[in-house]
C-alpha cells in the first residue's frame, strides 16, 4: 500500500526541497522534477493494477512511521478510496505532468515564472491526494492547496497578469468556501464526511443547497458556466505550459471527477437538478464558443474553448445513463489530451515568434510542419471530425441524449434541444478552429518569419505523444478504450448507433490515399505561382485579409452585437458583477461615516431596535 503515500508525499517533498535551490539552477530543478514525475507515474501504474480498497492512514503510512501508533480517531478521520474511476484520474493526471515538465525543459527559457517546478510538484502532489481522499475534509485540504498552486503558477510580472491571478485566486477560494458550507450540511444529514459512505436526495432544502454547494465548487474548478471567466483570462496571461497543466488538464480532471462523485456516488439528483444541470451544460458550450469565435488572441481563443468543452462533460454525466457517463468520462479524458496539445502548440507558436494575436501570424506551417500537423490533429479533434477522440465522444454523448429522450420527464422531452445545441456548439468550434489553424499557420508567411524553425524535439515530442493518443483513441474507440477503460467504472452498455470507429477509420484512410495517389499522377503539383500585380506593383500584402476580421460578421446582427457588448462590459462576469457589487456596499457604510456625533448616535439606536426585534 505505499505507492498510495508515495505518490501524494514524494513530489510534494521534493517541490518543498526545490524552492532552497536558487533560480539560476532551474534546468537542475527541472530535470529533477522530470525524473519525480516518471517515479510517480510509474507508481500510478502500479496502483491501476491493484484491487479497489478503501484504507485508513494506517494502511498506507509505511511501516517505519509505526502506524499501530495512530490514535484510532485521527486513522479513520485520514481515510482513501481507490477505485476505477480513481486509477483512470491518477493515470492521466501522471501522464499530463510528465509530458508537460519534459516540454517546460526549453520553454521556459523564454517564459520565466519564478518557483515554477516547486509549485508544479506540489500541485502534483495533491492532485492525486484530491482524487484518493475519502474523507471530504481531508480532499478539501488538498483542494485548497491546489487553489494557491493555481495562483502561483501564473507569471505576475504585469498588471494584467497580477490581476487575473489575484481573481482566479478569488473565485476558486470563494467556491472552496460555499464547499465548506455543503460538507457542513451534509455532516448534519448524515453524520459521516466520508465519500464513500453518503447518498443524499436532493429533494430536501438541506439536500438541495448542500448539492447546490459541492457543485459550485466543481464547477468553478472544471470552469463551466456561470463560474468560468477566469479560464480564458488565465489562458491569455500565464505561461502557455501552466495552462496546458491546469485549466487544460488537471482542472477538468479533478473538477468533472468531483462532478461524477456528486452526481454518481453522493446525492441521488431529481428531476428539477437534472433539467438545471443539462440547461447549465447546453449554456456552457454555446456561451464560450460564441466568445471565443471572436477571438483574436489565439490563447484567450484556447481558453474559451476549454469553457466550452466542459458543457459537453456535463451533459453526459447529468444524462445518467452507462452510456452519457462514459460519455462525458471519456471527453473528459479526449479534452485533457487535445486542450494540451493545443496550448503546448500555441506556447511553440509564441517561443519562435513571440507573438499572441492571430492577425501577426500566418504561413508558419512550412518553417514549423510538426507543431503544424500536430496542432491539425488537435483542431480537428476538438471539432469533432471523425475518426479522431474528440468525434468518438461526441458522438457518444449524441446517442445517450436520444436515448435520454425516451424517458417521461421535463428534462427528457427537452432531447432535441440538449442535441441541437450539441451539435451546433461543435459546428461553431470547427468554425473557430479554421480561423485558428488558417491564420497561425496557413496563407501567405510575413518577411519577418522567414527565418523561423521548429522548436527543439524536447518541445515537440510532448506535442507528437498527445497527437498519436488522439488518434489512437479515436480510432480503438469502440473495440478497446470503451469497453476496457471506461465500461468497468460506468457498467456495460451497448452502442445504439451503426458507428463503428475502426470502420470509420478505414474509410478515412482510404480517401487520404486516394487523394494523394490522384495528386502525385496527375502532376498537380507541377503549376507555376506567381505574386498579383497592379501598374507593375505588388499588392497582395496590402490586399490580405487577416483571418479574425471574417469573423466580425457574427457581430453585425443586432441581437448578438448587444450580447458581445454586454459581455465585453463584464455584465456575465460574475467575478466583476460581485466586485461592483461590495465597492458599492462598501461606499455605502464609508458614506455612513461622517464624522457628526448624531449621526453615531442614530445609527446606535438603529442598530439596537433592530436587535430587540430579532430576539422578539
Amino acid at each position: 500500500m505505499n505507492e498510495y503515500f508515495s505518490i501524494i508525499t514524494i513530489p510534494v517533498l521534493a517541490g518543498i526541497l526545490l524552492f532552497t535551490i536558487p533560480e539560476k539552477f532551474r534546468k537542475v530543478s527541472g530535470i529533477f522534477s522530470l525524473l519525480i514525475s516518471a517515479v510517480t507515474f510509474w507508481m500510478t501504474i502500479l496502483i491501476l493494477k491493484s484491487a479497489e480498497s478503501k484504507m485508513t492512514l494506517r494502511e498506507i503510512l509505511p511501516a517505519m512511521f509505526s502506524p499501530s501508533s495512530i490514535p484510532e480517531g485521527i486513522n479513520t478521520f485520514f481515510s482513501f478510496n481507490y477505485d476505477k474511476l480513481a486509477g483512470l484520474i491518477l493515470v492521466f493526471i501522471s501522464l499530463f505532468a510528465f509530458l508537460i515538465l519534459l516540454y517546460s525543459l526549453v520553454y521556459l527559457n523564454k517564459v520565466r515564472t519564478v518557483n515554477y517546478y516547486p509549485y508544479f510538484l506540489i500541485t502534483l502532489g495533491c492532485s492525486y491526494g484530491a482524487v484518493l481522499s475519502d474523507n471530504l475534509l481531508v480532499f478539501l485540504t488538498f483542494w485548497g492547496i491546489l487553489g494557491i498552486t493555481l495562483y502561483k503558477l501564473i507569471q505576475g510580472q504585469d498588471e494584467n497578469s497580477s490581476s487575473t491571478a489575484k481573481k482566479t485566486l478569488i473565485l476558486i477560494g470563494a467556491s472552496d468556501s460555499i464547499m465548506i458550507i455543503g460538507i457542513a450540511i451534509l455532516w448534519k444529514i448524515t453524520g459521516s464526511l466520508d465519500m464513500s459512505a453518503i447518498q443524499v436526495p436532493t429533494g430536501t432544502p438541506l439536500g438541495c443547497t448542500a448539492f447546490l454547494a459541492l457543485l459550485i465548487g466543481s464547477f468553478t474548478k472544471a470552469g463551466a458556466f456561470p463560474f468560468h471567466t477566469w479560464v480564458p483570462d488565465y489562458a491569455r496571461d500565464a505561461p502557455a505550459s501552466s495552462s496546458a497543466y491546469l485549466p487544460a488538464s488537471l482542472d477538468k480532471l479533478l473538477g468533472i471527477y468531483l462532478l461524477a462523485r456528486i452526481l454518481n456516488h453522493m446525492f441521488v439528483p431529481g428531476e428539477w437538478m437534472t433539467l438545471l444541470l443539462l440547461t447549465l451544460g447546453v449554456a456552457t458550450i454555446i456561451t464560450a464558443v460564441m466568445m471565443a469565435l471572436i477571438q483574436h488572441n489565439y490563447k484567450q481563443l484556447l481558453g474559451y474553448h476549454a469553457v466550452s468543452q466542459v458543457g459537453y462533460m456535463i451533459l453526459g454525466l447529468s444524462l445518467g445513463s452507462f452510456i452519457g457517463v462514459a460519455a462525458g468520462l471519456f471527453h473528459m479524458v479526449n479534452h485533457a489530451l487535445y486542450k494540451s496539445g493545443l496550448f503546448l502548440s500555441a506556447g511553440a507558436v509564441e517561443y519562435r515568434t513571440g507573438k499572441n494575436d492571430i492577425e501577426e501570424l500566418g504561413g508558419l506551417s512550412k518553417t514549423m510542419p510538426l507543431t503544424f500537423f500536430a496542432a491539425l490533429i488537435f483542431a480537428m479533434s476538438i471539432s469533432g471530425i471523425p475518426p479522431l477522440n474528440g468525434f468518438a465522444s461526441k458522438w457518444m454523448i449524441y446517442q445517450a441524449i436520444i436515448d435520454f429522450g425516451g424517458g417521461t420527464g421535463l428534462p427528457h422531452k427537452l432531447w432535441i434541444l440538449w442535441l441541437t445545441l450539441a451539435v451546433l456548439g461543435s459546428a461553431l468550434t470547427l468554425a473557430s478552429f479554421i480561423k485558428f489553424i488558417g491564420g497561425i499557420f496557413l496563407g501567405r508567411r510575413k518577411q519577418v518569419f522567414e527565418n523561423i524553425r521548429e522548436v527543439p524535439a524536447v518541445m515537440w515530442i510532448p506535442l507528437a505523444i498527445l497527437a498519436l493518443f488522439c488518434i489512437v483513441f479515436g480510432v480503438a474507440a469502440t473495440k478497446i478504450i470503451v469497453p476496457e477503460m471506461l465500461m468497468p467504472i460506468t457498467g456495460r452498455f451497448e452502442f445504439s448507433g451503426l458507428w463503428n470507429s475502426g470502420f470509420v477509420s478505414l474509410l478515412v484512410l482510404v480517401s487520404i490515399i486516394t487523394g494523394i495517389l490522384i495528386y502525385l499522377l496527375t502532376g498537380i503539383k507541377k503549376f507555376r505561382t506567381s505574386d498579383s500585380f497592379i501598374g507593375g506593383e505588388k499588392f497582395y500584402d496590402k490586399a490580405a485579409y487577416p483571418a479574425p476580421e471574417f469573423y466580425k460578421t457574427f457581430t453585425e446582427f443586432q441581437f448578438i452585437s448587444t450580447i458581445y457588448r454586454k459581455a465585453q462590459e463584464k455584465w456575465f462576469d460574475i467575478y466583476d458583477l460581485t466586485k461592483q457589487a461590495v465597492l458599492w456596499l462598501s461606499n455605502l457604510f464609508s458614506n455612513t461615516h461622517s464624522g457628526v456625533l448624531t449621526a453615531y448616535v442614530l445609527w446606535v439606536f438603529a442598530g439596537l431596535l433592530i436587535m430587540l426585534l430579532i430576539i422578539l
